[in-house]
């Protein structure tokens, strides 16, 4: 399956999403493949043997802790050392650390490089390998720094899939639900309906979130609106993320969690109904990606929302369900009403 996403005139680069579909890679100046130690171990062989030109490999740390200005730092200066120029094109191999962070780099390499996504995770298949959102983290907060820089291409391939671990898988599925939950009720119903350990279903739940996330990317870049939504489940993951210093769960599995706050507080400002608050925990719990998360410090978890980027002149703009299908974005949310929301989720 091929989809065309073309975002002219608003966005410079229209790009195809391959999935499943065999193509080789050529390119007209100098190569690099990012990756790590464990995917390059695992299915290297396979991409060498689909790219035509010569290249390098650089293999960076494994892990949310290694997305940051140092290793970010080392690629770049691997690509001065092997004398890379505007020319030149980088691969993101691997899953949504290593797309995020190589995007980062192309978009600051000379100002600027293309680079093509081949992700490996389900997570980076359905959302972060599409939309452009390149980034690396810093002790404040996740993706503080970083560039809207849109890929030339990308490439998902399902037998990647088979060698994930089972927390991996879930980790992606929690972005389909979060995806499904806020734009499309029978994309919602087919996932409850569906048995995603069957390669059929599975793919077809791929092709579905790519096609949804392509559609608001294209409609909104930026974020100045639309896409905004994408980040349900996100406001609240992300500071779970940095409270557990990004090494107790996956990306997805703290989104799980954002997905569950974000809830509970829609349900208490009368936007989700006890039924359909329970459809999606139902539908986490399905896919055994309902984790427990307790609060320690509950004035410190409200700060660390005004690290996150979508805070504006001291408000933050929070993500809502609106039933099952739709969506809804509030800046105006009074703090004793989102700590009340979260009281439940406490030691």
């Amino acid at each position: 399956m091929i989809i065309d996403i073309d975002f002219s005139p608003t966005i410079s680069k229209s790009y195809k999403i391959y999935i499943d579909e065999e193509k080789e890679i050529e390119v007209s100046g100098k190569l690099a493949i990012i990756t790590n130690e464990k995917v390059s171990s695992l299915h290297l062989e396979w991409l060498k043997k689909r790219i035509k030109n010569d290249f390098i490999i650089i293999k960076i740390a494994d892990g949310e802790e290694f997305k940051n200005l140092e290793t970010a730092e080392f690629i770049l200066l691997e690509l001065m050392r092997h004398k890379f120029d505007r020319k030149s094109t980088l691969i993101a191999f691997g899953g949504g650390i290593v797309g995020d962070i190589t995007g980062f780099c192309a978009a600051i390499f000379l100002r600027g490089v293309n680079f093509i996504q081949i992700p490996t995770t389900l997570l980076a298949q359905v959302d972060a390998s599409v939309g452009g959102k390149t980034g690396v983290n810093t002790k404040f907060g996740k993706n503080l720094i970083g560039a809207f820089h849109q890929p030339i291409a990308v490439y998902c391939y399902s037998h990647f899939l088979t060698t994930l671990p089972k927390r991996e898988v879930g980790a992606g599925i929690a972005e389909m639900i979060k995806i499904a939950t806020t734009f499309d009720e029978e994309f919602v119903s087919f996932l409850e309906k569906s048995d995603l350990n069957k390669s059929e279903d599975l793919q077809k739940a791929i092709a579905k979130s790519i096609g949804l996330k392509a559609k608001v990317v294209k409609e909104d870049e930026k974020e100045a609106g639309v896409r905004a939504v994408l980040n349900y489940g996100h406001t609240f993951g992300h500071v779970v993320e940095n409270k557990t210093n990004y090494k107790e769960f996956l990306h997805g599995e703290a989104v799980a969690i954002g997905i569950k706050m974000a809830n509970e507080l829609a349900y208490d400002l009368g936007l989700l109904s006890e039924d359909e608050k329970g459809r999606i925990l139902a539908l986490l719990a399905k896919n055994e990606i309902d984790f427990d998360f307790k609060i320690e410090d509950l004035e410190s978890f409200y700060e660390a929302f005004f690290l996150d980027k979508k805070s504006h002149n001291d408000k933050i703009t929070f993500v809502f369900p609106k039933g099952i299908g739709g969506y809804e974005l509030r800046d105006n949310i009074p703090k004793e009403k989102v700590l009340n929301s979260l009281k439940k989720f406490c030691k």
